[in-house]
């Protein structure tokens, strides 16, 4: 006997969001992802211009990372059907660990199945009820989930707002934390904007507190080497705790990682929950992004590439007419307001071979709908300018410009 009112509960659910113009649309693509993609259509298939990719570096269809990938599965196996402290840790894993502390510059770190679950398993075996948790009012879903499973008490502070990060720091110590762990991303993904942690690493000294950085569109792209946001800030030795991904700039594949200072790490390998109760990377998961990990350290030369299609798309967009959020980062958020017409020129991008996503509530704020563009090093001129055609059409067409 099926529960009638939920399921009807479920579809008027999805009626409000088709209504209200929020209805996410996942298209199929029929090639690997790259600048250019093909993808599934009721007509067949279509060639666009990727601008919604996080393959900041091109690397998800490199050759080498291919072939380091194949490699890896002829060697270690298609996976380890085990978690790794039962029987499924090879020494694929820990050179993948190694590899990524030593360029990061930490002690240790630990894999996971993606960021969302390093994430996930921070907080609760660090932190007790005694402690305290400052979190940027921006930090993605994966961080506020994580605190929520944690018993420390959550102060939120507005996002970049150092005073009122300092307002939220004083009232934690005055409610008696033991320790303050200050969290933020260091990208906000849908402004693309790098938060402020000189000053944040300041203030949270100042305060005896620790800092924990989500570094999931900073890592590969951004700093010398490509060390993410703390080294692009000169902070990398302020930073306790960072977490970042394989799935964007590193191969694109999937999996994650936490990095801090080697007892922190040795204590989320005896109690990190998604740790302990997942299998471990594929072999050639591992495989790619050891590869990964070595292209991104030494190959400046796409992060040089990656930030010049940025700045010529980010200008020909400003000269088109299109109001953009400012920024350093390669993220380029496409401001229009209302999802029903962010949705509408996604869709006339399609039409004219720009493959570029809309977002709109609930991944952001009600009334802040945005078409977010993401370069990426494989772009090269001639995929920029014939982008920033389609969007001159698209916005005409749509009646946005």
């Amino acid at each position: 006997m099926s529960d009638t009112d939920f399921f009807s509960r479920i579809d008027a659910a999805l009626e409000a969001i088709e209504t209200e113009g929020l209805t996410k649309i996942e298209r199929i693509m029929t090639t690997p992802q790259s600048s250019e993609v093909g993808v599934s259509t009721p007509e067949g298939e279509k060639r666009v211009i990727n601008l919604c990719s996080n393959n900041y570096l091109g690397l998800a269809n490199d050759p080498r990372i291919i072939a380091a990938a194949r490699s890896a599965m002829e060697e270690w196996g298609a996976g380890l059907a085990s978690v790794r402290f039962i029987c499924g840790t090879q020494t694929l894993h820990k050179q993948l660990e190694h590899d990524i502390s030593a360029w990061l510059g930490y002690e240790d770190a630990l894999l996971f199945a993606a960021c969302f679950d390093a994430n996930g398993a921070v907080f609760e075996p660090l932190l007790g009820g005694e402690d305290a948790v400052i979190s940027d009012s921006l930090n993605h879903a994966s961080i506020i989930d994580g605190i929520r499973l944690s018993k420390a008490r959550r102060y939120v502070y507005r996002n970049g707002d150092m005073s009122d990060l300092v307002s939220a720091l004083t009232r934690a110590r005055e409610d008696g934390a033991r320790t303050c762990l200050v969290v933020t991303d260091g990208v906000f993904s849908m402004d693309g904007a790098i938060p402020d942690l000189i000053s944040l690493t300041d203030i949270a000294r100042a305060h005896g507190a620790l800092v924990m950085v989500d570094d999931c569109h900073a890592t590969g792209l951004i700093g010398p080497e490509g060390r993410g946001s703390g080294a692009y800030r000169g902070v990398s030795d302020r930073i306790d705790i960072l977490t970042g991904t394989l799935g964007k700039a590193l191969g694109g594949g999937m999996g994650g990682f936490v990095c801090a200072r080697a007892p922190v790490i040795r204590l989320l390998r005896q109690r990190a929950r998604p740790y302990l109760f997942s299998n471990t990377l594929a072999p050639a998961i591992a495989g790619a992004a050891i590869e990964a990990v070595r292209i991104a350290r030494t190959e400046d030369e796409r992060r040089s590439r990656l930030h010049a299609n940025a700045g010529r798309l980010r200008s020909g967009l400003t000269e088109a007419g299109f109001t953009l959020l400012p920024g350093e980062h390669p993220i380029i958020p496409v401001m229009i307001g209302d999802a029903a017409a962010t949705l509408a020129l996604s869709a006339s991008l399609f039409r004219h071979g720009v493959y570029a996503t809309g977002f709109s509530f609930p991944v952001v704020p009600r009334g802040a709908a945005r078409v977010r563009l993401q370069a990426s090093a494989a772009h090269d001129e001639a995929q920029i300018d014939l982008a920033i055609a389609a969007f001159r059409a698209a916005g005409q067409e749509t009646g946005i410009l």
